[in-house]
C-alpha cells in the first residue's frame, strides 16, 4: 500500500533543493522524503535525487524548485522536468504573509528593532544589497561547465571537480 502511493506521489509535482551537477541541460534536485520504519513506528529522512530537464538554466545551486514528471523519459536519467523557482537561494519569502524573512525572523522586525534600540553600523542593509549573480565570472563560477578530472594535468583548469 506505502508503495503504491509512493509511486503515484512521483507522478505529481514535488518540491526540492538544487544540488550541484556535472551534467548539461540538467538540474539535479533533492528531494526530502520522510520513511517510516515500522519496527520503531518511526520516520526518518530520506534524500532522493532527480535529475531535471532545464535548457534555459532556470535554477542555480540552492534554489527550492518545484518540478514535475516528464511523460516520457528523455534520457536514462533525466525523469523530470523544472516547472518553476519557488525561492532563489538566499532570498526566501514567507507563503503566508508575504513578507521577507532573514533566517527565522522578518526583516521588517529586524529593521524595527534595530531602529528602536539604535541602528549599528554592523547591521545588513538588504535594500542596498545587489541582486543574487552580480558575482557571475568574478567569484561565483556555478554558471561555468564543470566535469570531473579523471587525470592529473599540468594545467590546472578551475573548473573541474
Amino acid at each position: 500500500m506505502a508503495k503504491q502511493i509512493a509511486e503515484t506521489a512521483k507522478k505529481f509535482l514535488l518540491l526540492g533543493q538544487c544540488v550541484p551537477t556535472v551534467k548539461q541541460n540538467a538540474a539535479k534536485i533533492r528531494v526530502k522524503r520522510l520513511e517510516l520504519d515500522e519496527n520503531l513506528l518511526m520516520y526518518f529522512r530520506k534524500d532522493e535525487f532527480y535529475y531535471c530537464h532545464d535548457p534555459e538554466k532556470l535554477c542555480k545551486t540552492g534554489d527550492i524548485v518545484l518540478i514535475k514528471a516528464l511523460p516520457q523519459k528523455l534520457t536514462k536519467l533525466i525523469t523530470h522536468e523544472v516547472k518553476e523557482v519557488v525561492h532563489p537561494f538566499g532570498d526566501i519569502t514567507d507563503p503566508v504573509t508575504g513578507k521577507k524573512v532573514a533566517k527565522e525572523r522578518y526583516r521588517d522586525d529586524v529593521e524595527r528593532e534595530a531602529a528602536l534600540y539604535g541602528k549599528l553600523k554592523s547591521t545588513f542593509d538588504y535594500t542596498k544589497a545587489p541582486p543574487r549573480g552580480w558575482q557571475d565570472g568574478k567569484k561565483d563560477f556555478t554558471s561555468k561547465p564543470t566535469y570531473t578530472k579523471f587525470h592529473v594535468f599540468d594545467e590546472n583548469d578551475p573548473y573541474a571537480i
